[in-house]
């Protein structure tokens, strides 16, 4: 399995487990996430039953996105997932990032890790594969890697 591959199943990964969190069980989710007796949602505002499910539906369709790149045979589409997951990710970052006032220690690592992470696979993914591994898109043949 290719690098693209993996990051790809681990976006979909991701976007399946807080989508559906989310999506199906929002009030859960906005009194209860990240789990583990950690609580980043609830400590953000109000309770909105719809802006939850709305970013349930975002994280679903981005792991859609992610399923289906996985399955395809050239980088472009994997490329395509990571420009999305960077324009969701860098404002979301952002966002928390200035949020932190008050927070436990904890809890910022906890925000900077899995959103940089995820932030960061959308990154890799956006980046071209190595040269020695495109194909030419005329032909189909492998194209020799030039040093």
């Amino acid at each position: 399995m290719t690098l693209r591959r993996i990051l790809l199943w681990t976006t979909a990964a991701i976007g399946t487990f807080v989508g559906l969190w989310a999506a199906i069980w929002p009030t859960t989710f906005y009194s209860s996430f990240p789990g583990l007796g950690r609580v980043w949602i609830a400590v953000d505002g109000p309770f909105n039953e719809h802006l939850i499910r709305d970013v349930g539906s975002l994280y679903l369709a981005l792991a859609a996105a992610s399923i289906a790149a996985a399955f395809t045979r050239g980088p472009e589409a994997g490329r395509v997932v990571g420009v999305a997951w960077t324009v969701f990710g860098l404002p979301h970052l952002i966002y928390h990032a200035v949020q932190f006032d008050g927070m436990p220690i904890i809890d910022v690592i906890g925000n900077i890790i899995s959103l940089g992470g995820s932030l960061l696979l959308g990154i890799v993914l956006m980046l071209p594969g190595s040269r020695a591994k495109r194909t030419h898109p005329e032909t189909s043949e492998t194209k020799e890697s030039t040093r």
